[in-house]
């Protein structure tokens, strides 16, 4: 099976195939390209505050932000978004603030979901932007359903799914792909294919020439797309969210990118590769690319250039100092929370016996 690799700018930022360049209004071109540019900065301050000790984990995304933020844009606000631990700036693009981050980054008193989960695992319902989880895939499945159920209650809203390329070895992806193509799910499956699954090479992960090729065995369409492109992921998401909104069933996009950085902050991806790989991605680099193609078109400039990222640097010690004056745990009592409506006697006896040994 051959797939047309869907590319829009090359990587000085040229429009190569015009057919395919998205209608994007310039304020909209303005503000993707902004939340690439924050989220690569968010990335390097949290990697350094977890080096400093100050939180426990962090994961970075950086070359991979077009696979991100792209499909995030081509979405409506009211369809759902499943992602693992990579894709924040999905959220951050859908206006997550970064006060709440930095919350739950650090699990204090003020985290939405109150230090039951791990840094970098948000769940923000207000966005539906779904709990992300650790095990690997199982967002998959759970995105298939909430697509049915949106279908099932008259609602042409789809679910976005994120998934690594390690995730398509799993069940959950079998089971998830095969449901949704033979119920026509209004799903679309993303496939970030970063050349690695922690340590596992791509080559180890499939003997397919790609990932989007699989789809012609579930009986779905299927699209490869440059990763490191944000107009074509917008228009490859753009696409699939009609057609599921039509009622064609799901589609499955590889964003044929790379993970330039570690795993995670707990990796060390010298033990197990040649650090000249990284370096051989560096010039496709997402943003570099779609800050050439503002340029041309007089969007973007140096001096708001300069004016980005220093405004990331105030906003961001200024609520880090703020974030600091915050409660480091939250409150005992929320141990018992989230789970009735109203909590039982039960539950008030064990809180009581709990304060008096603590």
């Amino acid at each position: 099976m051959q797939l047309e690799l869907i590319r829009v700018l090359d990587d000085d930022g040229a429009v190569v195939h015009p057919e395919w360049e998205p209608r994007i209004a310039e304020a909209d071109l303005r503000r993707i390209y902004q939340t690439m540019v924050t989220a690569r900065l968010l990335d390097e301050r949290m990697l350094r505050l977890q080096r400093q000790g100050r939180i426990g984990f962090s994961v970075t995304a950086t070359g991979e932000e077009a696979a991100v933020v792209g499909p995030a844009y081509a979405l409506r606000p009211t369809d759902w978004i499943y992602s693992s631990y990579r894709e924040i700036a999905a959220a951050l693009y859908r206006g997550y603030p970064l006060r709440t981050y930095l919350c739950q980054m650090f699990g204090n008193a003020e985290d939405p979901v109150k230090g039951r989960q791990m840094p970098v695992h948000h769940s923000i319902r207000s966005l539906n932007f779904v709990s992300v989880s650790s095990p690997v895939g199982t967002q998959i499945p759970q995105a298939v359903g909430i697509a049915m159920a949106a279908r099932l209650r008259g609602k042409d809203d789809v679910a976005l799914t994120y998934f690594g390329d390690g995730a398509t070895s799993t069940g959950a992806f079998h089971v998830a792909c095969n449901f949704a193509a033979v119920r026509k799910a209004p799903c679309i499956f993303l496939c970030r294919n970063n050349g690695w699954a922690i340590s596992v090479p791509r080559a180890l992960q499939t003997a397919s020439a790609t990932f989007a090729q699989k789809a012609i065995a579930y009986g779905m369409h299927g699209v490869l797309v440059d990763g490191n492109d944000v107009l074509a992921l917008i228009i490859a998401t753009s696409q699939a969210a009609e057609r599921a909104r039509q009622g064609e069933g799901p589609t499955l996009i590889e964003a044929r990118t790379y993970r330039r950085g570690a795993h995670s902050s707990s990796d060390d991806p010298s033990v197990y590769r040649d650090p000249e790989e990284p370096r051989e991605w560096e010039h496709h680099d997402p943003i570099p690319r779609f800050r050439r193609y503002l340029e041309q078109r007089q969007l973007w400039n140096a001096d708001e250039e300069s004016q980005l990222r220093r405004h990331f640097d105030e906003t961001f010690t200024a609520t880090l100092r703020e974030i600091d004056q915050v409660g480091a745990k939250p409150p005992l009592e929320t141990m018992f929370d989230d789970v009735f409506r109203e909590r039982p006697w039960h539950l008030d006896e064990q809180l009581d016996e709990l304060r008096s040994k603590v």
